[in-house]
């Protein structure tokens, strides 16, 4: 096989590509309108974290209301024992 017979089989220069076909965001776009939704969101984010702190907040203060019930309950329950369980030693002397 001469060189001559040979193809030359060219490859594309990968550092050139069609302006068409870039992919991401376009620099220079929504400059001012940007600013102004970034604060915007911003702020709703703020807002949205300062409401679920104060759910938060109401939701452990319920919570510490119903242990303090339930220990109430509870030593009601062992006071009422303790006085079945006199009782019934005064009975069986």
């Amino acid at each position: 096989m001469d060189c001559e017979d040979m193809q030359v089989i060219e490859e594309p220069n990968l550092s050139e590509r069609k302006e068409t076909g870039k992919r991401g965001r376009k620099p220079g776009r929504k400059a001012s309108t940007e600013k102004v939704d970034i604060r915007a969101k911003l702020e709703r984010s703020r807002q949205s974290a300062r409401e679920c702190r104060a759910r938060k907040k109401l939701r452990y203060q319920y919570l510490e209301e119903l242990v303090a019930d339930r220990e109430k309950a509870v030593l009601a329950l062992r006071e009422e024992l303790e006085r079945v369980v006199q009782k019934m030693e005064l009975r069986t002397q």
